[in-house]
């Protein structure tokens, strides 16, 4: 099942989130934390970054999970949807959802909360990024419980 809701990410009840993160290349302790990320650093610590510089530079589209840190989830899956240019593309949110679905079955995560894809940092218009996420989520979401989050101030 998918579902769109407002709210906040780190405030749903599900196995696991994902981070829509860049690719990894430049250290995370150089970022100025922003977006989701910098939400994550916020409540999470350091640790699940910590985790994520040890996996090296990720190819666009990719995905990686860490453990939550102090967050509740079982796992945050980091996909790689901007490129160097700071850009989303329709093939970098299309592969992140494929790949963050993929870890989620792997690693026995039954639900899973995504933010829109490229809509921040990555300047992809919103709408347009949303689209092409429910198109690779009704594809293959499959058993997956999954929500994306348009992420509103409360």
């Amino acid at each position: 099942m998918v579902r769109v809701v407002e709210g906040d990410l780190l405030d749903q009840r599900v196995d696991a989130i994902v981070n829509a993160w860049n690719r990894n290349i430049i250290p995370w302790w150089l970022l100025l934390p922003q977006g989701v990320s910098g939400a994550i650093k916020r409540r999470a610590g350091l640790q699940p970054f910590r985790e994520l510089a040890r996996v090296g530079p990720m190819p666009l589209g990719s995905a990686v999970v860490t453990s939550a840190g102090r967050l509740p989830y079982q796992g945050i899956i980091h996909v790689a949807g901007i490129n160097m240019l700071w850009r989303a593309s329709e093939r970098s949110i299309r592969d992140s959802v494929a790949n963050a679905l993929a870890k989620a079955r792997e690693y026995g995560f039954r639900s899973l909360a995504f933010p829109i894809i490229g809509a921040g940092s990555g300047s992809f218009d919103e709408a347009r990024a949303l689209e092409v996420m429910r198109v690779a989520l009704e594809a293959g979401a499959g058993e997956l419980d999954v929500t994306v989050v348009r992420f509103r101030r409360r």
